[in-house]
């Protein structure tokens, strides 16, 4: 159970920020050599502007925002909470859950790939990620669930063929019984990618038990590369509860269409729990509420 939660969002912060020795959930930040106090500076901002907003929100006394939301114990598949858990929604972001693990299953994430104008179209970029930069698979999925880039996410899709990579997320929904769920892409842009609570809950279920190092990647704080001057640049964690020692992984989204969407892992009362959220207007403060109902 998650605990004093504005005491340990206070102390993981000044963890990461500082760098002193962390819980090995949590990843302390190694400056990479030659690193300005400009680009220090902006990671602090950050780190203190996360802090802020998840206090904001665990003391938020609003009732949930999500359409539909569900959490399931992963350890036995039991639904300790639910509504609308079966109606579709745009998944946005966490589209690049699926996306991450058909990278995770089908490509060599030691390959690399020389990225181009084409690739990098999708809207949601980093300086770090640029035409004519030699990327291997890892790389990129690691920027597409961390700072979820999006055109991270759509260079994934060209190993195996851009057209043909929506064809094996669809696939593999089908394998897990997804029967609510259909891909258009591999970064959720596209509002035509739908799920519902209870099928992104199963392929969290999936990732948690055969792919887990995925949901550990997406916790990933300290993860830089250089921009085509090499200067380097730190990729933002979005997903803002990877401070906790609790949160074993997941993936935040945002579309206009989609409102705000979350699928993550925690563990709960000693279990892993997923949690699953579409169509919010918090889903920080939801998140809460389910964790503290649930705990009960």
């Amino acid at each position: 159970m998650i605990k004093n939660t504005r005491h340990i969002l206070i102390l993981v912060s000044i963890m990461l920020i500082l760098g002193f020795t962390a819980p090995k959930t949590v990843q302390a930040f190694t400056w990479p050599r030659g690193t300005d106090l400009t680009a220090k500076l902006q990671v602090i901002r950050q780190e203190l502007s996360n802090i802020a907003t998840l206090i904001a929100a665990q003391r938020s006394q609003k009732p949930m925002t999500a359409a539909g939301y569900i959490a399931v114990d992963l350890s036995n598949g039991s639904i300790l909470a639910q509504k609308n858990s079966v109606q579709t929604y745009p998944v946005a972001s966490t589209a690049k859950l699926m996306s991450a693990l058909i990278a995770t299953e089908d490509i060599d994430p030691d390959k690399t790939i020389t990225l181009t104008d084409e690739m990098l179209l999708p809207y949601g970029n980093s300086p770090a990620v640029y035409p004519g930069l030699e990327i291997s698979a890892s790389d990129l999925m690691r920027a597409a669930l961390t700072q979820s880039v999006n055109d991270a996410a759509e260079s994934l899709a060209y190993f195996t063929g851009k057209e043909k990579f929506p064809g094996l997320m669809n696939k593999k929904a089908k394998e897990l019984a997804m029967t609510g769920t259909t891909f258009i892409d591999p970064h959720g842009l596209d509002p035509k990618n739908r799920s519902n609570a209870a099928d992104m809950a199963k392929l969290l279920g999936y990732i948690y038990k055969k792919q887990p190092e995925i949901l550990e990647t997406t916790k990933d704080d300290n993860f830089w590369l250089p921009d085509a001057e090499g200067k380097m640049l730190k990729f933002i964690n979005l997903n803002e509860f990877y401070g906790f020692p609790e949160f074993i992984g997941g993936k935040s989204g945002y579309l206009v269409e989609a409102g705000q969407t979350f699928a993550g892992v925690f563990t709960i009362n000693k279990k892993p729990t997923a949690i699953v959220l579409l169509h919010a207007t918090d889903y920080r403060a939801d998140t809460f509420r389910i964790i503290e109902q649930i705990s009960k």
